[in-house]
């Protein structure tokens, strides 16, 4: 058994927040009280002025197994995520070979089990990434995918849409969708602007490319009634899209990644290609508007998009590196220093989008802390500074590497069982 001495639990469902003792048996909560006697324990935590919150929930994580593991395999993405406070992520499809079938789908989920954390996949919404025809949804459903997602290669064909929409209403799980239409993309992973110019790129990737693609998928959301995620939104447009959608009435969710919410395009003339990725860093309006999302709840869902490639493969000229970045190891201090050090978020609402709303979007019975309750926690330190410059994953493609961040990670702990120590 753990004890939790001492500790300041936020919980997001509740919204309790107190000091508390907390005992862990297996691995459920069995108690939350104050004051509760050590002896006895295999395991005391002091968690004197730390916050002890439920273990963190990334529903946007690239693992690149199968296919790809010298980038990153499920055992290295599920330590570091444990490292930067996450007990459950999402997976997305595009491996090699996709996940679009049983056989696919079973080996990660497999994997998973035997890795640190709870690793959950999803699958394709077509047969290939750029297929013209949809996957068995009610196979990969029943074989264990928590939901569908057309992530890296946006689907161009609007009917097809439509139908995967109705069926994923028809099993009520969420479909995710990368929003970028290619036709308006010159060269991806830069902005379309003033830095592209500068860089002597003819042309980025505009905000329409994503404007277009998410005024269509809201539209669709809400003539079917599906549950539709917004992935990694970046354009001060489309989250003006996606509030008017709700307004309306539709089943839509958004998430933000902290490098959206961090940076802007400037990032790219400092940092390279360690600043490219798709969707691209804008302007600093944009990045603002972003913000005011999250505030008011349009943005429900903080998510990393956690990207690894190699060191020799980022290094490569600009146009033909690959987009993206790390994230899971930054995520809570980026947050942490951004938005409720920056006077955006409180620490509560904060832990909100990074907890519990990503667990009512796949329908998951976690992100809480109660007695009774799986015992997936995290335990940091609000007020403690850390330099980025350590790594689980693989790979170390950041722009953050050597900022000094907020709220350093003292525990993950996944059902009852201590998967970090910081």
């Amino acid at each position: 058994m753990i004890l939790i001495k001492n500790g300041r639990l936020v919980d997001p469902l509740s919204k309790r927040d107190e000091v508390v003792d907390i005992v862990i048996e297996k691995d459920k909560i069995k108690e939350i009280g104050k004051n509760l006697n050590p002896d006895g324990f295999e395991y005391v935590i002091d968690a004197t002025g730390c916050v002890v919150a439920p273990g963190l929930i990334d529903i946007h994580v690239h693992f690149r197994d199968p296919g790809f593991t010298y980038k990153e395999d499920i055992f290295s993405g599920a330590k570091a995520a444990a490292k930067g406070g996450f007990t459950t992520v999402v997976c997305m499809a595009n491996t090699k070979p996709v996940v679009d079938n049983e056989e696919t789908l079973k080996y990660i989920l497999d994997k998973g089990k035997e890795s640190d954390i709870n690793v959950l996949q999803v699958s394709t919404v077509t047969k290939g990434l750029k297929g013209k025809e949809l996957v068995d949804f009610d196979e990969m459903f029943k074989a264990g995918a928590v939901g569908f997602s057309d992530d890296g290669i946006p689907i161009k064909h609007t009917k097809l849409v439509y139908e995967a929409m109705k069926k994923a209403k028809e099993l009520n799980v969420p479909i995710s969708l990368h929003e970028e239409n290619p036709v308006f993309i010159k060269k991806a992973g830069v902005n379309d602007g003033k830095v592209s110019k500068e860089l002597g790129l003819e042309g980025g990737a505009t905000s329409l490319a994503e404007n277009i693609m998410v005024s269509r998928d809201v539209m669709i959301a809400l003539e079917t009634g599906a549950k539709v995620n917004i992935q990694h939104i970046s354009s001060k447009e489309a989250v003006k899209t996606v509030k008017f959608a709700k307004s309306l009435g539709a089943n839509v969710y958004a998430e933000a990644s902290p490098h959206h919410f961090t940076l802007n395009e400037e990032a790219v003339l400092k940092h390279g290609s360690l600043a490219k990725m798709n969707p691209p860093l804008r302007t600093e309006e944009d990045r603002l508007a972003i913000i005011e999302g999250l505030k008011d709840d349009t943005i429900e869902i903080i998510a990393t998009d956690h990207a690894p490639h190699s060191k020799e493969e980022k290094e490569n000229e600009f146009t033909k590196c690959p987009s993206g970045i790390t994230g899971l190891e930054t995520s809570l201090g980026l947050g942490i220093k951004t938005l409720v050090n920056g006077g955006h978020l409180d620490l509560m609402h904060l832990l909100e989008k990074m907890t519990i709303n990503p667990a009512k979007l796949y329908n998951l019975d976690r992100g809480y802390i109660k007695e009774g309750g799986f015992a997936d926690i995290v335990i940091f330190n609000p007020d403690e500074k850390w330099e980025v410059k350590d790594f689980e994953s693989k790979a170390t493609n950041t722009p953050f590497i050597g900022e000094v961040l907020d709220g350093k990670i003292k525990y993950t702990i996944c059902e009852g069982k201590v998967v970090y120590e910081g």
